[in-house]
């Protein structure tokens, strides 16, 4: 049998006290935001963007706010947590994660209409260069989730697969499997809770899940590589290669990141009920495409071109 990694890594960068203090969760999103500044900042000044530099940090600062944060909540809570709205303070509980990648990018989309409309700028034009960024975001924030232990996926048995404590939380059967297990190493570690936090530190409460936990596909590493490395490269390379009318980037924004989303949850756990047989992230995702193809084709049908490009054609 392979000595699968058993997950131990600690949500928190370090601890002011207890539970509390930094998490790699938020840091992935602030640097997130931080490299989506830049990127847009660079392209503007290779005369991608017709925003003005003055301009970009505002842009950026609210598609974070009510863009990515706002946006990607409300879709988490609609779309995979419905039962929270029973419970309306729950949803400002942001810092216990739980955000939609499709809510995000439709409250951006929303944020950068109304930015657009307000500043008299191409609506196009501030997504195609904001889309080169995402990626980077996304490759962060799923790397937030695997630190976290979260979103794992489904069970198999290829070498490099990984055992997450935290399904500890979701199985009942594993659960009082651990729970007997680990009391007889350390009698208050008697719920699923306790036990996740132990295997930061005690090396036999570790080695005890080996034999309990499911090894499981690193699903959060996948979709860290295709929907950032990945399809980063193929968006910077037609920004920057090929001469393409607003709203071509965007489109194809949308439709590689649902293939990648619906091929790689394939590999990944449903976090909620299937809908006709797909996951919900493979489901909204067909959507996407439409979208994306009909940013495309519209961009092709009424091509208009970055500013600069159109004053100094390739």
């Amino acid at each position: 049998m392979f000595a699968y990694y058993v997950h131990d890594l600690d949500p928190l960068i370090f601890r002011i006290y207890d539970n509390v203090g930094p998490r790699w969760y938020g840091l992935g999103y602030v640097l997130a935001f931080l490299a989506a500044y830049l990127v847009y900042r660079a392209l503007v000044r290779r005369g991608y963007g017709d925003l003005p530099l003055s301009k970009v940090g505002d842009f950026i600062t609210g598609c974070a706010l009510f863009g990515v944060i706002i946006g990607g909540r409300i879709g988490y809570v609609l779309l995979y947590k419905p039962e929270m709205l029973r419970e309306p303070l729950s949803i400002l509980r942001v810092w216990e994660g739980g955000m939609s990648s499709h809510g995000g990018m439709v409250g951006v989309l929303a944020f950068t209409f109304y930015f657009a409309w307000r500043h008299k700028i191409s609506w196009t034009n501030l997504g195609d260069n904001l889309v080169v960024a995402a990626p980077i975001g996304l490759f962060l924030v799923r790397c937030a989730n695997f630190i976290n232990g979260e979103l794992y996926g489904r069970a198999t048995n290829v070498s490099w697969a990984m055992q997450f404590p935290k399904e500890l939380t979701e199985n009942n059967g594993e659960a009082q499997q651990a729970i007997t297990a680990c009391t007889q190493i350390d009698p208050s570690l008697n719920s699923p809770e306790a036990i996740v936090a132990a295997v930061r530190h005690q090396p036999a409460v570790k080695e005890a899940l080996r034999s309990i936990l499911t090894p499981r596909h690193p699903s959060q590493l996948y979709e860290a590589f295709f929907e950032g490395v990945v399809l980063f490269s193929i968006l910077w390379f037609v920004r920057t290669r090929m001469r393409q009318p607003n709203g071509v980037l965007t489109g194809l924004f949308f439709i590689f990141y649902a293939i990648f989303r619906i091929i790689v949850e394939n590999f990944r756990e449903p976090d909620a009920s299937l809908i006709g047989g797909f996951t919900r992230g493979q489901f909204f995702s067909f959507f996407l495409i439409a979208i994306g193809l009909a940013f495309v084709i519209f961009a092709k049908l009424r091509p208009i071109f970055p500013k600069h490009l159109t004053a100094n054609p390739k």
